[in-house]
């Protein structure tokens, strides 16, 4: 048996922001069902383990090697009061930054349209 993957799974899904709702949704089960999952009453098999790293955009090794610290307490203050440097995945990096090149997109594409 994986040892606190759900909990891994759990703090995943929230860092993206995915509810438990949609997680089930994309897995074909209802909600309490994924629930169940997530609180270790249903064992985790290998097989939906490679689901749900799919749906969270992760390699299942990566989710099994997800340490809450790096993200929750990798903060350091820089003499600044109110800023703090969060040393973030390069993948979530990447994601975020492609996230916001597409909205650049859509802004540009909606002025054009508008004749702005």
């Amino acid at each position: 048996m994986i040892q606190q993957a759900e909990t891994k799974i759990k703090q995943i899904r929230e860092l993206k922001n995915f509810t438990q709702e949609y997680m089930a949704q994309q897995l074909g089960l209802s909600t309490r069902a994924y629930s169940k999952i997530e609180t270790g009453e249903t064992q985790l098999t290998i097989n939906r383990l490679n689901e749900i790293s799919a749906i969270l955009g992760m390699a299942p090794m990566e989710v099994l090697g997800f340490d809450d610290k790096q993200v929750f307490n990798n903060c350091k203050q820089d003499g600044y009061i109110g800023i703090n440097h969060i040393n973030l995945p390069d993948k979530l990096i990447q994601q975020y930054e492609e996230t916001i090149q597409s909205l650049k997109e859509q802004i540009q594409l909606l002025k054009l349209l508008h004749g702005k």
